[in-house]
């Protein structure tokens, strides 16, 4: 259940009208890393999450209601940068202002012939009002949302998409010197750091989460870093040394054209690992039944029940 208070999370406010603004403003609207993505993702996730992490399930809820107080909140900025152009958009005689601006060379100047000109979709479409569209005029897709059904996997996706979330608030903040804009625009951007460590810790509350998933990784090809790009070759952390957390030194495969050959397409490797691979077999099937009986546990016997509501004190 819902509850709307009209009160907006953050003083939203706005020194003067900016169409052109508000336009690229919608990519945090209705984009692809915008907040009404982020809130829907978050929104599904937490479905799975609710037997067998009801914790999980109460945070991802909680974050999914902020970030849709988010979309409020730019929501209510666009329509605040385009104060004075809706009024025209509403006049229909032929002779109103916006007709005047899209005939003459001195308009281009204009606040509402920047309107029209940053997206002729947003005036004419939509009349000025955010709709779930981006900057140019596409519409929103729930092909945004990254949601598979394991909690890891779906964490690791929310950290992704909280950074890129906060990458777009810096760089829409390079394009306005409204000062209450980007003070508004500072703090979604800072709620953004906050609900990647809220995941971060999530995550790490999750024991073992590495692998993603349930299935262990293959030890004869977890270790090998194949040398792709032979000319002037980079060595670092992700090739050389040790494997973070793995306990395992990398192994730099200088050349892999001759390595494939030699071992007859990683067919005939020297070291086959087999008491390894058997430990994984055994492992796969410790974890598969712990991880199907979390959720069977979890699972109501009987008539199946969401929620369950406090007894009133007339009760």
């Amino acid at each position: 259940m819902f509850h709307h208070v009209k009160d907006l999370q953050f003083n939203a406010r706005v020194s003067r009208p900016d169409p052109m603004f508000a336009n690229l403003l919608l990519e945090q609207f209705g984009g692809e890393n915008g907040e009404l993505a982020a809130a829907m993702q978050y929104f599904t996730q937490a479905f799975g999450a609710k037997q067998p992490h009801p914790d999980k399930y109460d945070m991802l809820m909680d974050i999914a209601t902020e970030e849709f107080s988010h979309l409020e909140i730019i929501g209510a900025t666009i329509q605040m940068l385009l104060k004075g152009v809706n009024g025209e958009l509403k006049n229909a005689a032929d002779q109103s202002e916006i007709m005047q601006v899209m005939d003459g060379k001195a308009a281009k100047e204009s606040i509402i012939h920047a309107a029209l000109t940053a997206n002729p979709q947003f005036p004419i479409i939509t009349g000025g009002r955010p709709t779930p569209r981006n900057s140019q005029g596409i519409p929103w897709c729930a092909s945004y949302i990254h949601s598979n059904g394991d909690l890891t996997v779906d964490l690791r996706s929310n950290l992704a998409s909280e950074s890129r979330a906060k990458l777009v608030y810096e760089h829409l903040m390079k394009f306005t010197d409204d000062p209450y804009i980007k003070e508004t625009l500072s703090f979604l951007m800072t709620r953004e750091v906050a609900h990647y460590k809220m995941f971060e810790a999530a995550l790490e509350s999750i024991q073992p989460n590495f692998p993603p998933a349930v299935l262990q990784h293959d030890p004869r090809f977890t270790q090998q870093y194949f040398n792709l790009s032979p000319d002037k070759s980079a060595r670092g952390p992700w090739n050389q040394g040790e494997m973070p957390g793995m306990g395992k030194d990398w192994e730099y495969i200088e050349n892999p054209l001759q390595h494939v050959k030699d071992t007859k397409g990683l067919s005939e490797l020297p070291d086959p690992m087999e008491k390894e691979l058997e430990e994984n077999k055994q492992l796969n099937q410790q974890l598969s039944k712990e991880k199907s009986q979390e959720v069977k546990k979890a699972e109501p016997e009987g008539i199946a029940q969401w929620s369950d509501y406090a007894k009133t004190k007339e009760q």
